[in-house]
């Protein structure tokens, strides 16, 4: 009997399926460590026919089948299962431009591509593409979508979900979705692209899509700038929106903690200001007109805050290499947690009014229950989104720290709720996060969840365990299996965890 080796082989070539344990590793384990798994064969195709013909062939055998881009998810959405029975399918190769419509404002991605290479392809048509992450260099589009990437620019443009026009999607038993369209207007019936759009390959395998481009940027004013609190950075955000518009492009929150930890373990990066201050913001204007005065705009701002007492000192970046050096800070934190010790992270968002009070009663809860812990909370707050995280102290147990992971997560994650945040608000849900939707997506939302899962995938076979445990028996759609082979969830609380997760944030 011919294996699903030797049968994806003659249907798209043997140079396209991996199986030496050499060529396979570097796709079974995920981009922090969290996760080690095991696959049957590793499949890189070149073409949406070869991926429909992948798919149609693991559907037919009920075959699990885990997509794979450039393994950058913080929640193990890309790494096979420990059963050896599942295949990861790689889409490193579809990474074609196939259009670009600078009239349009529109682009035409393979979802291989390389973020960067997306950039630049726009750049190229002197035009922009505002999704911009911190892993730029080696996500690729096709994750970016299946995770509704958001980024540092989302207080302008939005998360990926809204940069999107049409989608290209392999179903789980083959057939094409194919609806690149550049139109801006189309109420032709249900958003049905918008299903796939966050859904991390457990509805479909997106192959491609259609972008939206924006006027390239000619100008940009930068500074990094003392906060007396987070209130007064959220009054401050409120105040620069009133003068710029829509020209904030970025607005970022950072405690002392995240100063001190870049420029101690990563080399270049310098505090931009004298003296010790408890918060800081690095907030960024932006605009496609070379001669808007947006300098002008941002220090009448500040200084306007300066006196009173909002903001305690600023610097404006003079040339880009101060920018550069700015946004060099700010996306070293993550870096910098990982060489300091063992960290504790979490990925919330929260009402922008809420901050202030949400991080008050989040940092009093740390200081009364995790002495051994120091918290680092940093992030977009233009959106709401914090990297609530908890560093070890110095001297601290590294293994009695992570021991508290389940403990910590629950009080952060019940005090999110408290707030009306989400706990997951921009890396997704993955494996590490299944549990966490359990608990607090309503019933409402998890049967929706599921029925849309069981219509679009029956026999179970996209990205097995991931965002969704497979469905017991009472809610099984007649004929169907509750799980592909060798697709069975863990037990909650069976999480692998490494004692040491690597760099955390993407964005």
């Amino acid at each position: 009997m011919r294996t699903l080796s030797d049968q994806l082989r003659e249907r798209i070539g043997a140079d396209a399926v991996l199986t030496a344990p050499a060529d396979i590793a570097p796709y079974l384990t995920d981009h922090r460590g969290l996760y080690h798994g095991r696959a049957c064969a590793v499949v890189l195709p070149r073409a949406v026919e070869q991926v429909s013909q992948v798919l149609a062939l693991c559907n037919e055998r009920r075959i699990g089948v885990v997509p794979h881009g450039g393994n950058t998810s913080y929640c193990g959405g890309a790494t096979p299962d420990e059963s050896g029975r599942q295949i990861v399918l790689a889409l490193a190769r579809l990474d074609r431009i196939r259009a670009v419509d600078a009239a349009g404002f529109t682009l035409v991605a393979e979802a291989g591509c390389v973020l960067q290479t997306v950039q630049r392809a726009a750049d190229d048509a002197e035009r922009l593409f505002p999704l911009s992450l911190g892993s730029e260099g080696s996500c690729q589009i096709g994750g970016n979508l299946a995770t509704n990437a958001g980024g540092t620019q989302v207080l302008r443009y939005g998360m990926m979900r809204d940069l999107v026009l049409g989608l290209e999607v392999v179903l789980a038993d083959g057939r094409v979705l194919s609806s690149l369209t550049p139109l801006r207007k189309d109420n032709t019936g249900y958003d049905v692209k918008s299903l796939f759009l966050g859904s991390e390959g457990t509805l479909g395998v997106i192959t491609a899509a259609s972008l939206k481009l924006y006027p390239k940027i000619r100008s940009v004013a930068t500074a990094f700038a003392a906060v007396a609190d987070v209130q007064a950075a959220v009054d401050l955000l409120g105040e620069l929106r009133e003068r710029g518009a829509d020209l904030v492009s970025s607005f970022e929150l950072l405690p002392r903690i995240a100063v001190d930890l870049t420029t101690r373990h990563i080399p270049g990066v310098a505090d931009p200001l004298g003296g010790s201050h408890t918060w800081y913001v690095l907030c960024e204007l932006s605009s496609s007109r070379a001669e808007e005065p947006l300098a002008e705009t941002l220090e009448t701002a500040l200084a306007a805050a300066l006196e009173r007492g909002k903001v305690l000192d600023a610097a404006l970046a003079k040339s880009e290499r101060d920018r550069e050096a700015f946004w060099r800070l700010r996306e070293s934190v993550p870096e910098a947690q990982r060489r300091d010790g063992a960290s504790l992270k979490h990925d919330i968002s929260v009402p922008v009014a809420r901050l202030p009070e949400f991080v008050r009663q989040g940092s009093e809860w740390v200081r009364d229950h995790v002495p051994d812990g120091r918290l680092v909370a940093y992030g977009h707050v233009g959106d709401g989104n914090l990297h609530f995280n908890l560093n070890q102290a110095p001297g601290a147990d590294p293994a009695a720290f992570l021991a508290r992971a389940e403990t910590v997560m629950r009080a952060i994650h019940d005090l999110v709720q408290a707030f009306g945040g989400s706990f997951s608000a921009e890396h997704g849900i993955g494996r590490l996060k299944v549990a966490e939707l359990e608990r607090y997506a309503s019933a409402v939302e998890l049967d929706l969840m599921r029925a849309i899962k069981r219509a679009l995938d029956p026999n179970g076979i996209l990205n097995p365990g991931k965002v969704l445990r497979a469905p017991g028996p009472r809610d099984r759609t007649p004929g169907t299996r509750d799980h592909a082979p060798g697709t069975r969830d863990r037990t909650p609380g069976t999480r692998d965890r490494s004692p040491e997760p690597r760099d955390e944030e993407t964005s």
